[in-house]
């Protein structure tokens, strides 16, 4: 029986998470951790508590699913780790100095760690995707659309694309003019990491989505579009169920769902 704790236990994900956790005969809720509504129940003997450290020491979790914030995300992850509490997480904001750092802090620990911008195996699929198409194109584009509670932007699944496009073509604006912006920012945010990528990645903050992305190719006489579109926040429960089951097994850092698929 894995042990599961869950923190941003009263967001949209948290609550998601909580029931994925409930209904899993493999899995046992064991803390649910919020800096809100302090003793509120959220399932049978288990309440929301606030301090971390101490959840951990009295209940004990082997995995600990993080949805709570960019601001909060990395000391979170600190904090599992040290207490050799192996973490999930889907909170996105993470720079990749952060993501260094919790690799090692894994390392030292020998502690399994996943970090996944994005658990819809759809949403994995469109990445892995647009990587394959990156060889074949040298002009391409990101647009992602979000609900307008999302704090970070561009969203991580947009970064994560961005990177795995660039790990197979260094330049995806060959032939493009240099950039006139009437009004800036028009052209969205550059990604260029170590001299790799040139993508723009438009951001998108609306009431009405949940998650979208689409990666847009183009080559002379013809476009390819690789799209994919969320409706609720149940589609990502299959992809966190199968990272709490990975991890517990195994105690190596992960980054991105596509490397356990």
């Amino acid at each position: 029986m894995i042990k599961v704790g869950v923190t941003g236990a009263l967001g949209r994900m948290g609550k998601e998470v909580i029931k994925t956790v409930i209904n899993n005969p493999d899995m046992r809720l064991v803390c649910a951790i919020d800096k809100f509504e302090t003793g509120l129940n959220v399932y049978e003997s288990v309440a929301i508590e606030s301090d971390i450290v101490k959840s951990i020491e009295l209940n004990k979790p082997d995995i600990i699913v993080d949805f709570t914030e960019p601001s909060a995300v990395f000391q979170n992850a600190k904090t599992y780790l040290e207490n050799k509490v192996k973490p999930v997480i889907g909170t996105t904001g993470l720079s990749n100095e952060q993501i260094e750092e919790l690799k090692k802090l894994s390392k030292q620990n020998n502690t399994g760690c996943l970090i996944a911008p994005n658990f819809a195996i759809g949403a994995v699929l469109m990445m892995m995707f647009a990587k394959t198409a990156a060889k074949y194109f040298n002009n391409a584009e990101i647009i992602e659309l979000h609900h307008n509670q999302k704090k970070d932007a561009p969203s991580g699944t947009a970064i994560k694309t961005a990177q795995m496009m660039a790990e197979v073509n260094p330049d995806m604006q060959t032939g493009n003019i240099k950039d006139a912006e009437i009004i800036k920012g028009a052209r969205g945010g550059l990604f260029n990491e170590e001299g790799r990528g040139n993508i723009n990645i438009h951001s998108v903050r609306m009431p009405g989505f949940v998650a979208s992305q689409e990666v847009i190719f183009g080559a002379n006489g013809q476009i390819l579009t690789i799209k994919h579109d969320t409706s609720n926040r149940e589609c990502f429960m299959s992809g966190v169920e199968l990272a709490i089951k990975y991890v517990y097994d195994n105690n190596d850092f992960i980054f991105g769902l596509e490397n356990i698929l």
